[in-house]
């Protein structure tokens, strides 16, 4: 059997997803009461230090522009421990401007979007980490 070493066309993919804390490639992600430090991420840019709230149910519209100024074709939203869906505002503010929003805990996230990464999809995971 042949085997062939692939290297990934893509900056970015979660190694670990722990309780209050995200390894991407080899830097840890974990919430600090300075930072409030949630983050998002695509193949190519890492945004740190993302100003979203500890919980979906208290994120805005607002809170995503930084995600949607990253022009993905659709948001991974991961929401922790378990999933929390954020308001329809939240939702709507995606789905009106024709970009696809998923809700799912944080691991399942950061498997959905290593995943669309390698196919080379545009996508962005906004990672909410628990306060």
């Amino acid at each position: 059997m042949q085997l062939n070493h692939e290297i990934p066309d893509y900056a970015y993919a979660f190694r670990a997803v722990g309780a209050g804390s995200v390894v991407l490639e080899d830097r840890e992600q974990v919430r600090t009461r300075e930072l409030g430090l949630s983050f998002i991420v695509t193949p190519h840019t890492l945004v740190e230090a993302w100003p979203a709230p500890a919980s979906a149910k208290e994120l805005t519209p607002a809170d995503l522009a930084p995600v949607l100024a990253l022009a993905p074709e659709l948001v991974i939203l991961g929401t922790g421990e378990t999933q929390q869906f954020p308001s329809a505002d939240v939702m709507g503010a995606c789905l009106t401007r024709g970009i696809g929003i998923e809700v799912m805990t944080n691991a399942a996230a950061a498997r959905t979007f290593n995943l669309l990464a390698s196919e080379s999809r545009k996508v962005a995971a906004a990672i909410i980490l628990p306060g």
